[in-house]
């Protein structure tokens, strides 16, 4: 522990009594107010599991409070700011870009393929609905169908596990806000033998 004490004069003592109850006062509403340095998902992305919705993720930044959600971008990238110097994060980071750009590709494939079949519908002046071209189609459209489910299982996940790896590195003093941490654990009046009181103020090392 770190002391630091003053001396205070009898003139001084009313105005010493008020000055440690507004900082008591002033702690106690930073304490409340001060939001913390935690990356925070929104409620209805927190559940979202294995085979979830491919929507974008909204997220609380450090020290934002209330319900100001940001949008991660579509592979996460508004992200990747805030999770420099973290490696396990970046990297589940980059796994959850990585699914985003095969889910991406796999769309393409599929409106690909349908395309494809409907344009061969009309084809040489007459309906057709099942031709070689079409049954081409017909099945790459479902092999990337079946593609997207494996893609999507775990998608949602990285981009979890990346803001757990984050929140989990950080140290307990970072949690806090800097007046919090600045504030002293101690603050009080203390007698002397002489009767003059004195000014106690302590700070833990952290």
């Amino acid at each position: 522990m770190l002391f630091s004490s003053l001396y205070i004069g009898r003139g001084w003592l009313r105005l010493a009594f008020v000055l440690i109850g507004l900082l008591g006062g002033v702690c106690g509403v930073q304490a409340q107010q001060a939001a913390p340095a935690t990356i925070r998902l929104q409620p209805e992305d927190l559940v979202r599991g294995h085979n979830g919705l491919q929507r974008n993720f909204f997220f609380l930044p450090p020290g934002i409070m209330g319900e100001n959600y940001v949008g991660a971008g579509f592979f996460g990238q508004r992200l990747r700011p805030y999770l420099a110097g973290n490696m396990e994060a970046l990297g589940n980071l980059d796994n959850y870009r990585r699914q985003k750009t095969l889910f991406l590709i796999e769309r393409l494939v599929f409106l690909g393929a349908a395309g494809l079949y409907g344009q061969q519908v009309l084809a040489g002046g007459e309906r057709q609905y099942f031709n070689s071209t079409q049954q081409v189609a017909v099945g790459v459209a479902a092999a990337s169908l079946l593609t997207g489910i494996f893609i999507s299982r775990n998608t949602n996940l990285h981009m979890q596990r990346a803001v757990e790896a984050y929140n989990a590195d950080l140290p307990s003093g970072r949690r806090g806000s800097l007046w919090q941490r600045a504030q002293p654990d101690k603050l009080g009046l203390q007698g002397t033998p002489t009767g003059r009181p004195v000014l106690i103020l302590s700070w833990s090392v952290r």
